[in-house]
């Protein structure tokens, strides 16, 4: 296993980044099924590989969520400058629900193992709220969104839409047309 106190050099940083690239890609398309076999194969790496940066099955899908959520803390970082504060913010709202709805899977098999979906991403879930609040707060700078909105609320929203997601499955026209509901609401 990798010393993770000491920085990966930059080939581990390169195949660690393929194999988490690729675990995405065959569990979306094998879902629970998907093998650390079929992982490997299409990360064009071995097992021993896998294995040295993710003793089990269960901590690369940990890895999955965390990655995701450290891209969705990213992609709000770049939103906080956005031209049109009012997109930004729904856009972001939009992209939380349709990752919630990937993570699904991960999770249940995490639940299944015994294992905390949640477990190691308490700065990440805090990062993510930070992310969350400041765009929220541009828009309503920009008068895009209601003033009397605060984060507990928009946080309730938003955790009910993404179990609502994740429940039902949405299809991409439900989750618009449902999005669109709340938007609406959410909107000055």
């Amino acid at each position: 296993m990798i010393d993770r106190g000491r920085p990966l050099r930059a080939d581990a940083r390169h195949n660690r980044a393929r194999v988490l690239e690729a675990a995405e890609v065959v569990l979306a398309r094998d879902g629970l099924t998907a093998s650390m076999r079929a992982i490997a194969l299409h990360a064009g790496v071995g097992l021993g590989t896998i294995y040295r940066h993710f003793p089990t099955q269960e901590a690369l899908y940990q890895a999955v969520i965390i990655e995701r959520a450290q891209r969705l803390i990213s992609e709000a970082d770049a939103l906080t400058v956005a031209d049109d504060p009012g997109a930004a913010f729904f856009e972001f709202f939009t992209r939380i629900v349709e990752n919630a709805t990937r993570n699904k899977t991960l999770a249940d098999v995490l639940t299944r193992a015994g294992l905390d979906p949640k477990a190691g991403t308490a700065d990440i879930s805090r990062d993510m709220r930070d992310a969350i609040e400041r765009l929220l707060l541009r828009a309503q700078e920009a008068a895009a969104v209601r003033a009397d909105l605060r984060m507990p609320e928009l946080l309730a929203l938003l955790g009910a839409a993404c179990m609502a997601a994740e429940r039902n499955q949405w299809g991409d026209e439900l989750r618009t047309r449902t999005l669109t509901i709340i938007f609406d609401g959410l909107r000055r």
